[in-house]
């Protein structure tokens, strides 16, 4: 989409680099500059951008294994899983490129996997309901920022040592923190990793009816795994304070994960012919590595202006090698061969931003983030059984090339301790070049201005007890993934409309949305809070997934329908127990619950509701401690329900509840044993899909992924 606004942006930034100019000059003459934040500072209750902010001590609480584990249990965000490898975090019950994920404020690398991130790696979490210009707004359901650990305040020298149990993943695990501060430098070292073995089952079936009722084919699938899961981070720190106050700060982030698997899918047709490849054995080898690093300049001046430089370099890799035996109905060999698939990131940023207080309490920012990256793959293709169709490729290359820019303004405007104000305008543009064996060389260039207001109320209250109120409106977009627009094609062993090839499309678009946000904050004890917010977006070229047959396969391909809108309510609470009984344990207590609808405007009802929305989650939580002991406990609930994608396709998802629960002793200052249980109700993760056609009738397929309960003890040690 041609941006048709770039005067606007341009003079916008003049006018207040103008702004900016003057009022350095009153500063210079002694005008008095207004303190905008003081005292006892709470970014949930005081920042006019809405965030929500889960510190240290939050994120290590449960001694989970990765991040994803750590997410479930924020208000507003919901985890789940396909049954693989792959997790998708959702904010307003949406995934899939609608919620941003940042690493330290930025665009996460290529290959990134927040699967792999250690929790021990991160300081703190922040999510955002609603779009600020300093990060980008491609985030129309909200944005996560995993903000990695910094400078060290003291001397650290930690060591954990945990062991996972569950009859399906166990295995060891490992992290240390190494730390030293001296008086213009300081240095740390985080390193930590793990080793999982897997022993499942899982089972499947499709169902074929004709349009006359009679079903025609009824097929089950049961498939045991064995496979293991190597994970390494590795993320060293350098600190430098310069003689003329600057500051430098070297930081790198090194991870490594390894995922060996072996499948046995066995086929049962009680109905109907069966699949081409109703035996099939597949041992699977995927290997993840990245690498980023980045040097960061900050700078005060005597005026008051502080600069903020980075300069970051990234590469990744990710190998997947697959390899197939496949038996005919008869037991015949039906397939025998593998596909190899190989690919290369390396990227450049450079990110900045100039800040300033300002007379009559404005803090302004104008920034910018500049990135560049290449990537490469191949994909061959080997069989010593299967006949190819005539013309298909077995060997495939492709190269993309990815350059993005963005610049933005913002203004927080405190007018009086009771109203503030935050104005943002932030530009982004990207260009991508595909070209390859495989693919006609593509081009695809897309824009996006998105002007943001947020406003805070604080309103008139008693001692001790606050309400405040804050409305937003903002324009987010959700731009197209480079798989999705990339013509090439993955196939499936078994090709039906319910597991139908994937193929890009690279005439999509990006999509744009308007938002409209209110909240409703009653702050009544110290430590106790309870908040109610509501959202709408409206969302143009709307992305679905469309399914057709080409002749010979079925195909999966991602189009741009018309429009679609978003509503949500959320509701949450927190408070210590003294908060209600003076002479209460020291229990903390906190609720939430997220009610979400939407609706796309081409597909007819009921049950029309943007793919695979959540329409409904729920989090419960305590925490207790006394003396030496703390423990807790967390529910995360997630409401399924039937989704009409298009006219003639559904997705069920089947409900899920997790209940978990963790103790830890402290035995003295430098030792402590935490134990913790995931999953104590023992759900599974489940969901369908349905395909109807007038001339054929109804495919459906489900899939069933058992999930036991686990055990993880860790023991905590510093030095």
């Amino acid at each position: 989409m041609a941006l048709p606004y770039p005067r606007f942006l341009a003079v916008l930034v003049a006018g207040l680099c103008a702004q900016a100019s003057a009022q350095d000059q009153g500063v210079k003459a002694g005008v008095q500059q207004v303190e905008v934040k003081g005292g006892a500072y709470d970014p949930r209750r005081d920042d006019t951008a809405a965030r929500i902010v889960v510190g240290r001590e939050d994120i290590a609480r449960y001694g989970d294994g990765s991040l994803a584990e750590v997410l479930k249990r924020i208000p507003g965000v919901t985890v789940t899983s396909t049954g693989g490898r792959s997790t998708e975090i959702r904010m307003r019950g949406l995934g899939g490129g609608y919620t941003q994920i940042l690493l330290d404020g930025e665009r996460a690398p290529a290959g990134f996997s927040i699967d792999n991130l250690a929790p021990e790696l991160i300081e703190r979490i922040e999510v955002l309901r609603v779009a600020t210009a300093e990060f980008s707004t491609e985030s129309v359901a909200g944005t996560i920022n995993i903000v990695l650990r910094k400078t060290p305040r003291k001397r650290e020298r930690e060591f954990k040592l945990g062991q996972l149990l569950a009859s399906d993943f166990h295995g060891p695990s490992f992290s240390t923190q190494v730390a030293e501060r001296g008086e213009r430098s300081s240095w740390s070292f985080t390193a930590s990793g793990n080793h999982d073995s897997m022993s499942r089952d899982w089972s499947g079936y499709q169902e074929n009816v004709r349009p006359d009722g009679v079903t025609d084919l009824l097929r089950t699938t049961y498939t045991p795994e064995h496979g293991s899961m190597n994970r390494l981070n590795l993320s060293p720190r350098i600190n430098w304070t310069l003689e003329d106050g600057d500051t430098l700060a070297w930081e790198t982030l090194f991870n490594s994960s390894s995922f060996r698997n072996h499948g046995h899918a066995r086929i049962t047709t009680y109905l109907g012919a069966p699949p081409q490849a109703p035996d099939l054995h597949t041992h699977g080898e995927f290997d993840d590595r990245l690498l980023k690093t980045s040097l960061d300049w900050t700078r005060s001046l005597a005026s008051g202006t502080k600069l903020e430089a980075k300069l970051s370099a990234e590469w990744s890799s990710r190998k997947m090698f697959v390899w197939r035996l496949g038996r005919d109905a008869a037991g015949e060999p039906e397939s025998d061969g593998s596909t190899l698939s190989d690919s290369h990131v390396r990227g450049l940023k450079s990110t900045g931003k100039a800040t300033r207080t300002l007379d009559g309490g404005h803090l302004l920012a104008l920034g910018w983030d500049l990135g560049f990256s290449a990537s490469s793959d191949i994909r061959a293709e080997r069989d010593r059984v299967r006949v190819f169709p005539p013309g298909f490729l077995l060997d495939e290359d492709f190269r993309a090339r990815i350059g993005r820019a963005a610049l933005y303004v913002q203004d927080e405007w405190t007018l009086n301790p009771r109203l503030s104000v935050y104005l943002g305008t932030r530009w982004e543009g990207v260009r991508t070049r595909v070209i390859g064996s495989s693919v006609v060389p593509t081009t695809v260039r897309s824009s996006v201005l998105s002007p943001i207001v947020q406003t805070l109320w604080k309103l008139p209250g008693e001692e001790g007890r606050s309400d405040q109120l804050r409305l937003a409106l903002s324009r987010t977009y959700k731009a197209p993934e480079l798989d999705s627009i990339v013509p090439r094609r993955s196939a499936w062993e078994n090709n039906s409309a319910t597991e139908a090839d994937y193929q890009g499309n690279p005439n999509l678009k990006p999509e744009l949305a308007w938002g409209l946000d209110a909240a409703w904050e009653h702050y009544w004890a110290e430590g106790a809070m309870v908040s109610l917010s509501g959202s709408l977006r409206r969302i143009e070229d709307y992305t679905s997934n469309r399914i057709y047959f080409d002749g010979l396969r079925w195909i999966f391909t991602p189009v741009n329908e018309d429009r679609a809108s978003l509503r949500s309510l959320e509701l949450e609470t927190r408070f210590p127990l003294k908060a209600l009984l003076e002479d209460a344990p020291a229990i903390e207590l906190r609720a939430s619950v997220s009610r979400h609808w939407s609706e796309v405007d081409s597909v007819p009802g009921p049950d029309n509701r943007m793919e695979q929305q959540i329409p409904l989650s729920a989090n419960l939580g305590l925490d207790y401690k006394t003396g030496p002991l703390a423990a807790g406990a967390s529910l995360a609930h997630r409401r399924g329900g039937r989704i009409r994608v298009t006219a003639n396709r559904t997705f069920y998802r089947y409900a899920h509840t997790e209940l978990e629960a963790y103790a830890a002793w402290t035995f003295n200052p430098k030792l402590l044993l935490r134990l913790s249980a995931a999953n104590l109700l023992a759900e599974a993760n489940a969901w369908d899909l349905t395909y109807a056609d007038p001339a054929s009738g109804v495919e459906k397929r489900g899939w069933h992924y058992p999930k036991s309960v686990s055990l993880r003890a860790n023991l905590e040690m510093t030095f």
